[in-house]
């Protein structure tokens, strides 16, 4: 089932996240979020880093993207110094 509780904003805008809630999906101080707002709905997604082993499989499909797509090294440097230059 899923946790339900309430919560006020201060005058300053912080809004508290009930303990429960916090324990349930791990949250922790510092921990940053996302915030979507529309009309009368707020929503908060926590965000964090990507794991190692996950970055590591996310370069290994962009390589094997680029590979697919015929890019090369040399095109890489270009677009960089392309973009430097407008600077």
């Amino acid at each position: 089932m899923k946790s339900l509780a309430t919560t006020k904003m201060s005058s300053k805008g912080q809004v508290v996240i009930p303990e429960e809630i916090r324990e349930k999906i791990g949250l922790k101080a510092g921990s940053q979020f996302v915030v979507v707002g529309e009309k009368d709905v707020v929503i908060l997604k926590s965000i964090s880093c990507p794991s190692m082993k996950e970055f590591d499989e996310l370069i290994a499909r962009a390589r094997k993207q680029a590979r697919l797509s015929g890019l090369k090294r040399s095109d890489i440097k270009a677009a960089i110094v392309k973009v430097r230059k407008q600077k």
